[in-house]
């Protein structure tokens, strides 16, 4: 086959893309330390620092000997313990590679062209990507000055045309977390026939002891649905595997619109392999870890003067504003790669010990400047 930059008198392309794509923004990943020959930290994006248990590395090794077959379209296994997991029928859950893809198969499912998709913002940076790329209208609502959702302002933005809102708690990039009173207020005003989607991605570095009530709330809410993925605490991100637990006609639903094969026989066994008692309690004494380190670095950051969101997940996040990317760039001088927002703020996840220490003497350089 020619080359067509060799060949300057070939006529332009003159296919036709959707005008949704038009104003469509890209997804941008957290930035990857440069090779400049200072020793950097990536904490830009939000990723566990650990290696993938062990037992879970074996099953994902172990899988790849039959890697020249298609995986279990249905991930039975996987379905049944997740099922079990969830107190649901293994039909329930919806599977795909990582939670967003299940969010992008959410919007398929219920967002027609010109539906709106109710949304905090600053939140998950793929929600509009999401909603617009599909022909929906992303309607992002404002966060309080404290970083959280404004439940009675998304409450209000509800119109005839909304068909989904997405709740991400702890919210990324802003750390702070819903509630079970607070959503279930807010469910008490969103109509039954509008999907509510509760984006936990972060759910496993909540404090257990207020950690919010999904199981009683998507028993009693038939319009709930829960978005899960094995990404962060269970280390699979380069592996993406991510799961929705719905009432059955939205799991079918779900089912319809999805990639086939889109889970893949390693993340299928490690997966499985980090729901097993052992797996799940070492995976437990690593979310207290990173809990503790937090909990650390936010109170040497207010020692420092620092007023920042109270975070749940697995970061800290810095509301700069106009200097975020000025701050990002004195961090990454200094070794550490951290995740600016533009105009709104910094994120840093939270890693090993010695990337925690960088983080805290950069930002008491910072302010003390």
């Amino acid at each position: 086959m020619s080359d067509p930059a060799a060949h300057p008198d070939q006529p332009a392309e003159t296919i036709r893309l959707r005008p949704a794509l038009e104003n469509l923004p890209a997804y941008i990943a957290g930035k990857p330390a440069a090779d400049d020959g200072i020793h950097r930290y990536k904490v830009s994006s939000n990723e566990s620092h650990l290696p993938p248990i062990p037992s879970v590395r074996d099953a994902a090794v172990a899988a790849m000997e039959s890697s020249n077959r298609y995986p279990d379209a249905s991930a039975q296994q996987l379905r049944a313990a997740l099922g079990q997991k969830h107190g649901v029928d293994p039909a329930q859950i919806a599977l795909s590679t990582g939670s967003v893809a299940v969010s992008g198969d959410l919007v398929r499912a219920v967002v027609g062209e010109g539906d709106e998709v109710v949304h905090a913002w600053r939140s998950f940076e793929a929600y509009p990507i999401l909603v617009g790329s599909h022909g929906g209208t992303p309607v992002p609502v404002p966060l309080t000055a404290a970083g959280e959702h404004d439940l009675e302002a998304m409450a209000a933005a509800i119109t005839e045309r909304t068909r989904l809102v997405l709740l991400c708690t702890p919210n990324n990039p802003t750390g702070p977390s819903l509630s079970t009173e607070q959503v279930e207020d807010f469910l008490a005003r969103v109509p039954e026939d509008v999907v509510v989607a509760i984006d936990e991605a972060y759910r496993e570095f909540h404090d257990p002891a207020t950690v919010l009530g999904t199981a009683g709330i998507f028993r009693r809410h038939g319009n709930v649905v829960l978005l899960r993925t094995f990404s962060k605490l269970q280390g699979l991100a380069g592996l993406r595997i991510g799961y929705a637990v719905a009432h059955p006609r939205l799991a079918r639903a779900l089912g319809q619109v999805t990639v086939p094969f889109g889970a893949g026989a390693p993340a299928q066994a490690a997966a499985l392999a980090s729901l097993a008692p052992e797996a799940a309690e070492e995976l437990e004494h690593r979310a207290e870890q990173i809990r503790s380190e937090r909990s650390r670095v936010m109170a040497g950051l207010r020692e420092q003067g620092w007023e920042l969101p109270a975070s749940q997940g697995n970061f800290v996040y810095f509301p700069l504003g106009e200097r975020s990317g000025e701050f990002a760039e004195f961090a990454d001088a200094r070794g550490l790669v951290l995740r600016a927002y533009g105009t709104d703020g910094v994120r840093a996840t939270i890693a090993e010990e010695e990337a925690n220490d960088r983080l805290l003497a950069i930002a008491g350089e910072w302010i003390a400047g």
